[in-house]
């Protein structure tokens, strides 16, 4: 290879390559985790199958209360509510007219929510490592250690240190992608957003507080 190809294949490579002060993902995350008490977005979400063909498509809100409060409401054609109240976490269907309630793991990393705000954790679930960028945010790639998990391999993505992108997948391939617009940071959030009570008439599956026993 002559000189000129070698300068040309050199400055090929180094344009490709991200710049040794480039911002990295994770240094981003836990400046956006360090002090949070609070967060408000909005969120678009799709679900694509193996074969890339979009099987749902959503949008709606999302609110978080340090250390283990959230509410995500979905709108659009098939609305859902999703609130954890630090016990236990319901999800209201309302198409089905059917509200699901099961235990609120503190541990868990598998929610979304959790991976932003608790990532000093994360070593001890996953194997992370930087991911190279998307558009204008830096990814970090989570991938479970323990095959006992709902998800198999997850991609956070940051921009100005605020979180811009999530994916989610499973082992059957199904791929989750959620990603935020219009955050606030520690807005003040009125505590009835992270207390759900089931309608009446609704079918409610699993353990209510007081019960001794799933229905």
């Amino acid at each position: 290879m002559n000189s000129k190809r070698k300068i040309a294949l050199l400055l090929v490579i180094l344009l490709l390559a991200p710049p040794a002060w480039a911002e990295t993902a994770r240094a981003q995350l836990e400046r956006f985790a360090a002090g949070l008490e609070s967060l408000q977005a909005s969120f678009s979400q799709v679900v694509v199958s193996t074969d890339n063909a979009v099987q749902d498509r959503s949008e709606g809100q999302v609110w978080l209360l340090q250390p283990d409060r959230f509410r995500w409401a979905y709108g659009g054609d098939f609305p859902e509510l999703v609130v954890g109240d630090g016990e236990r976490i319901w999800i209201y269907d309302e198409m089905l007219e059917q509200v699901t309630v099961k235990l609120q793991d503190d541990a868990s990393m598998n929610s979304p929510l959790k991976l932003l705000t608790d990532p000093g954790r994360l070593d001890e679930h996953f194997e992370v490592r930087e991911a190279g960028s998307t558009g204008d945010a830096q990814l970090l790639e989570l991938r479970a250690l323990s095959a006992d998990t709902e998800f198999e391999r997850f991609l956070l993505g940051f921009s100005n240190d605020e979180p811009v992108l999530i994916v989610m997948e499973d082992a059957f391939g199904l791929r989750t992608e959620i990603r935020f617009s219009s955050l606030l940071r520690d807005p003040q959030l009125d505590s009835d957003l992270f207390e759900f009570t089931p309608p009446e008439g609704v079918d409610v599956i699993g353990a209510l507080p007081g019960d001794s026993e799933s229905r």
